[in-house]
């Protein structure tokens, strides 16, 4: 079916290319009389502008009168913990230090629990103490959500990486919230499953850290979002008592959805220790296309004609502007698979039927170049050339790292609007920046935007923001897709938020963590209204 699209198409074959191959006053009552984060002192470096005292309001706040770590602690978190009490510097500088390297803490305390019980010890401990923890899963956030703004106790997940059970009928996998996401991705095929979340960092991310942040990435288009897929969740509360939801029905309609108010809490609600998870069956028959498009119109027509001719067996739907190609060419090596076009699309189909599959992709293919929606394009049925074409989009994120000091948002907006904002961007900056690049994924609204520098530039980010918050916000779009606030946009979710129901929000954690021990200073804004 491919050598049929190649020549019908004159698609290119993916086999001519070469790819490169492939980290006391109770607290939360405290945090709401707090200044906002403009008049906040903060002696983190990382986190404060270096040309004068203004600070942005992504800068932690003034530390919260939590307890210090003790002699006494440590003896107790040994005895429960033997071996797994680590506090040793170079053992902790990883687990200190964000993803982008953008934000430190100065944890002095790296616990590695194995079992719920024990996280179950540990908090009950450190709330009777008043002791703030950092839960922390494969710390591949980029919100500054996952590592300490101060010397909280970094709780780690790692150690929980056990699968509980799967049901091969219902395809309901149980596990704890340390599992890999690839690694449980590798144990599913091995049984005809996927898992229904796929991330560029599946190779690091952890099942629990992706709930607590809601994590989307390239499959919501086909099996929605986590709110919809996790059927339960083991969760242990701030005062140490356990929250057992781990349903693993379909359906359950006795009283409140509770599992719900823990998916994208960011771990300042509980600690997630197990996830149950609906899981869908491995697609017998998958097909990757790489399209070229001239104009973003092009693009969304594109997208229109794709759902309407592929529609069950769609999976994906993502695009990158040629200045991600460019990054992707310059800093990895990564040739362009097809020729160079202003904007790039990459549509997966997966489905049950290879004939039925392919017969869909060549009618949605010929009426796509017969109309003149796409320049040109090449088509993968072999995984390792999936997997090369997948790497154009999924390496982006590591192309910008070589660029500079990366500004990244995450942005959800009407699919129509999602890249004039990058346009927008762009010429409101002029040559401010080094790139401004756009990406993401189509099928759900959702952009990716990231500015780079040479290094980071205080005035670069003035101009950014709050630019692209009130942008975002004057289309009715959202200042977080899927990345989270953690410490970097807390402030800033009025824009996304109306103030009744971040106040609520702000009822729910004084309720389930009225200590505010659980990831401090981040989610919930300074100054609540």
């Amino acid at each position: 079916m491919a050598g049929i699209l190649l020549r019908m198409l004159r698609l290119r074959p993916l086999s001519k290319l070469s790819f490169t191959a492939t980290p006391r006053l109770s607290p939360a009552n405290l945090h709401r009389r707090l200044p906002s984060a403009h008049g906040a002192c903060c002696s983190r470096k990382l986190h404060t502008r270096e040309d004068g005292p203004k600070k942005s309001p992504a800068a932690a706040p003034e530390r919260l009168p939590f307890s210090r770590v003790t002699q006494e602690d440590l003896e107790f978190f040994r005895k429960i913990l033997p071996g797994r009490t680590i506090i040793d510097p170079d053992l902790l500088e990883s687990s200190n230090i964000d993803w982008l390297k953008s934000v430190k803490g100065s944890g002095e305390v790296l616990l590695r629990p194995q079992s719920t019980e024990e996280v179950s010890q540990i908090l009950r401990y450190c709330s009777s103490r008043n002791l703030a923890v950092n839960t922390q899963g494969g710390n591949t956030g980029l919100v500054g959500g996952s590592v300490p703004v101060y010397d909280e106790i970094i709780l780690s997940t790692s150690l929980m990486n056990n699968i509980l059970s799967f049901d091969s009928i219902s395809g309901i996998l149980t596990c704890q919230a340390g599992c890999v996401l690839e690694n449980l991705s590798l144990y599913l095929e091995e049984r005809d499953y996927v898992m229904p979340l796929d991330l560029g960092a599946k190779g690091s991310c952890q099942i629990g850290g992706n709930v607590a942040t809601n994590a989307g990435g390239l499959r919501l288009l086909r099996y929605g979002s986590l709110h919809g897929t996790v059927l339960g969740l083991e969760v242990v509360l701030a005062d140490g008592q356990l929250l057992d939801c781990l349903a693993t029905l379909r359906k359950d309609n006795t009283g409140y959805d509770l599992k719900q108010l823990f998916i994208g809490s960011e771990g300042t609600l509980g600690v997630i220790t197990a996830v149950s998870i609906l899981c869908p069956r491995k697609p017998n028959s998958v097909n990757v296309v790489f399209l070229g498009c001239e104009t973003f119109d092009q693009l969304l027509k594109t997208f229109q004609l794709c759902k309407g001719m592929l529609g069950e067996i769609l999976s994906a739907f993502e695009f990158l502007d040629s200045e991600c190609m460019r990054l992707l060419n310059t800093h990895l090596k990564l040739p362009n698979p097809i020729s160079d076009c202003p904007f790039y699309v990459v549509i997966e189909t997966s489905g049950s039927d290879p004939v039925h599959d392919g017969e869909k992709l060549h009618n949605f293919l010929e009426q796509a170049m017969t109309s003149s929606l796409v320049t040109d394009g090449t088509v993968a049925t072999e995984d390792s050339k999936i997997k090369a074409l997948w790497s154009m989009r999924e390496r982006v994120t590591e192309a910008l790292t070589h660029d500079g000091f990366t500004y990244k948002y995450d942005i959800s907006l009407p699919v129509e609007k999602i890249y004039q904002l990058v346009t927008d961007m762009r010429e409101h900056l002029g040559g401010r920046a080094k790139s401004v690049v756009g990406y993401g994924h189509v099928g759900d609204g959702n952009l990716h935007l990231n500015i780079t520098s040479p290094a980071r530039d205080p005035d670069l980010l003035d101009a950014i923001e709050p630019f692209v918050y009130e942008w975002t916000s004057s289309c009715q779009g959202s200042i977080s897709a899927e990345h989270g606030l953690g410490l970097k946009k807390r402030n800033y979710i009025y824009y996304s938020k109306p103030s009744q129901a971040v106040a609520l929000m702000g009822n729910i954690k004084a309720m389930l963590d009225p200590k505010g021990i659980l990831n401090p200073y981040k989610t919930l804004p300074d100054n609540l209204k």
